[in-house]
C-alpha cells in the first residue's frame, strides 16, 4: 500500500541529511533576489563616496590585497556600512515581530512608542553627560522596554485588541516626544545640538567600536529570532484556534514583543530612531513573498537595503552636504504610512 505524502502548494521539501523541512519556494526566491539586491547595494556603497573606487579594486580590497584606497573602503566606509547593515536588519525583524503581534500593518515600533522611549531615556543620558555611542544603545534598552510595557499594560483588557494597542501607542509615541524635548530644552546647548542631529537618525561618525552593541545583540538575540520565526505562526492564527492547538498565546506574545523591542531598542541607540524603516521592510516582505506571515528573514533583508541605500543616498544627493539617513526614510515612508490609513479606512468603510 502506498503512502500518499500532503505538502502545503507553494512549499517544496528540502533534505539535509537524515533531517527535511518545508521551505516556501517564492520566500526563497525572493529572499535570494534580497541578498543580490542588498550585495549590489553594499559595493556601491563601498565604491561612491569622495573618492571614487572602482568596483574590481573593492574586491581586492576586501580580499586582503594592499591598495591605495585600503584605508578609504576598511576604514572609513566599511564599518559605516556594517553598521547600516545591522540597523536595517534589526529595524526589519523588530517591526515584522511587533506587527505580527498586533496584527496591525501600523504598528511598527516607531509609530507605538518604543523607538521614542529608547530616544527619550537616550536624551536624558545625553542631558546627563552620558555622550559615548558605544554604551547609549544598551541605555536606550531600557527605554524601549519602559515605553512597550506602558502600552501593553494600557492596552491589555483581557486580551489585546489591535486597534486599541495602536491607539494607545500613538499617545504614548507622542508623549514622549514632548519629553525628548523637554530634555533637549533644559540640557547643555552642546549635547541639545548632539541630541538633535541623533534624533534624525544619522550614520554620521559610526565606526567598529559604535557597531559593536548591535553587532553583539543581533549575535545573541539569533537564537532568539529562530525560535520568533517559528513562533509567530501560532499568533496569526485566531486565538481560538491557537489555544486549541495548545499554544500558551500570551507568553508567546510576550517572548516576540520582548525581541522586537530590545532589536528596535539597540537599533535606535545606535543610529537614533531611523524612521519608518520598522514599518516599511516587514510589509514590503510580505507583498512580494505572498505568505500569511510576516518573513522575518525577508524582512530583515529588506530593512538592510532600504538603511544602505538611504544612507548612500543621503552621503552623495546634495554632497557635500550630508544628509542624516532619517531624512530619506521618512521622505519614503511618510507617502507610506499615509497611503496605508487610507487604505485601511477604506477597507473598514466597506465592510
Amino acid at each position: 500500500m502506498s503512502v500518499v505524502h500532503l505538502r502545503p502548494a507553494g512549499y517544496g521539501l528540502v533534505r539535509a541529511g537524515r533531517g527535511s523541512f518545508l521551505v516556501h519556494r517564492r520566500s526563497a526566491l525572493v529572499a535570494a533576489a534580497l541578498l543580490l539586491l542588498l550585495g549590489a547595494a553594499c559595493l556601491a556603497y563601498l565604491c561612491v563616496g569622495e573618492k571614487s573606487v572602482a568596483p574590481d579594486e573593492v574586491v581586492r580590497i576586501l580580499l586582503g590585497e594592499p591598495s591605495p584606497s585600503a584605508f578609504v573602503v576598511t576604514e572609513l566606509r566599511e564599518p559605516r556600512l556594517v553598521v547600516a547593515l545591522a540597523v536595517g536588519a534589526a529595524f526589519g525583524i523588530a517591526g515584522g515581530l511587533i506587527q505580527t503581534v498586533a496584527r496591525n500593518p501600523l504598528a511598527s515600533p516607531d509609530i507605538i512608542g518604543i523607538s521614542q522611549g529608547a530616544g527619550a531615556v537616550t536624551v536624558a543620558a545625553m542631558t546627563f553627560g552620558l555622550t559615548s555611542y558605544t554604551v547609549l544603545p544598551y541605555v536606550s534598552i531600557a527605554g524601549g522596554i519602559l515605553a512597550a510595557a506602558l502600552v501593553y499594560a494600557f492596552a491589555w483588557r483581557g486580551g489585546l485588541h489591535a486597534t486599541r494597542f495602536v491607539l494607545i501607542g500613538i499617545g504614548i509615541a507622542i508623549a514622549l516626544r514632548s519629553l525628548i524635548t523637554l530634555f533637549m530644552t533644559k540640557g547643555d546647548y552642546l549635547v541639545a545640538q548632539q541630541a538633535q542631529i541623533w534624533m534624525t537618525g544619522s550614520l554620521n561618525g559610526r565606526g567598529w567600536d559604535e557597531s559593536a552593541p548591535i553587532r553583539w545583540t543581533l549575535l545573541l538575540l539569533l537564537p532568539a529570532v529562530l525560535w520568533a520565526a517559528r513562533a509567530q505562526r501560532t499568533v496569526s492564527l485566531d486565538d481560538d484556534t491557537a489555544t486549541a492547538l495548545g499554544a500558551r498565546l500570551g507568553g508567546v506574545r510576550l517572548g516576540l514583543v520582548a525581541v522586537g523591542v530590545v532589536l528596535a531598542s539597540v537599533a535606535t541607540g545606535v543610529a537614533g530612531p531611523v524612521d519608518f524603516v520598522a514599518l516599511l521592510a516587514p510589509q514590503i516582505a510580505r507583498r512580494m513573498t505572498r505568505t500569511a506571515q510576516i518573513p522575518l528573514l525577508c524582512s530583515a533583508l529588506t530593512g538592510a537595503v532600504i538603511v544602505v541605500v538611504a544612507d548612500l543616498l543621503g552621503r552623495r544627493l546634495f554632497s557635500p552636504v550630508e544628509l542624516p539617513v532619517g531624512v530619506l526614510t521618512a521622505a519614503v515612508g511618510a507617502p507610506y504610512l499615509i497611503w496605508l490609513i487610507v487604505r485601511s479606512r477604506a477597507a473598514g468603510g466597506a465592510s
